[in-house]
């Protein structure tokens, strides 16, 4: 297994839409084991494949407490969203440090094929149901923080684009 780098907003290669995995074979259960590592290391509950510069639909994810439940969705689509609005503090590993409320469904059905190409539902409420839409906006090219005013938006951006550049002027990556 293997850490990937992370991007960070307002990198351009967030905003790329992801392509459907053709085939779970060893190369897409790597990239599970490396992105898991990746996110965990990180502390995160979830991460698309597009913040590790791997543009297909694949997600990790694992809401526990224990960090013990991990989560494969490939290819996931959304079946079915509660309509009562659910707000909820988000945050990002692609965007460390900054945490706004989001308005999302409060409960989801996934469909999606799990680690070994099987195709299976799941139901998801809270925390989880927040999760997996956070992460699939990431398959369509969307960051969190683009549900939030332009404003907020534009001061998001400079703080990142101004780390972004301590970090180079430091010489770390």
């Amino acid at each position: 297994m293997a850490l990937l780098s992370i991007l960070c907003y307002p990198d351009e290669r967030l905003h790329t839409v992801a392509k459907p995995v053709a085939v779970v074979d060893d190369r897409i259960r790597r990239q599970i084991d490396d992105m898991f590592e990746t996110m965990y290391e990180a502390k995160g509950v979830g991460l698309a494949a597009t913040q590790v510069d791997f543009h297909e639909r694949l997600i990790v994810m694992d809401v526990s407490e224990e960090r013990n439940e991990p989560i494969v969705l490939i290819n996931p689509e959304i079946e079915w969203a509660s309509t009562e609005p659910f707000e909820w503090e988000e945050g990002c590993l692609s965007v460390p440090g900054v945490y706004d409320r989001v308005q999302r469904a409060e409960r989801v059905r996934v469909r999606a094929l799990d680690r070994d190409g099987q195709p299976f539902t799941l139901e998801a409420e809270g925390l989880m149901a927040v999760c997996i839409q956070h992460e699939m906006d990431h398959l369509m090219g969307k960051v969190f923080v683009e549900y939030l005013s332009l404003l907020k938006r534009t001061r998001i951006r400079a703080k990142m684009v101004k780390a972004r550049r301590e970090r180079e002027r430091d010489g770390e990556h």
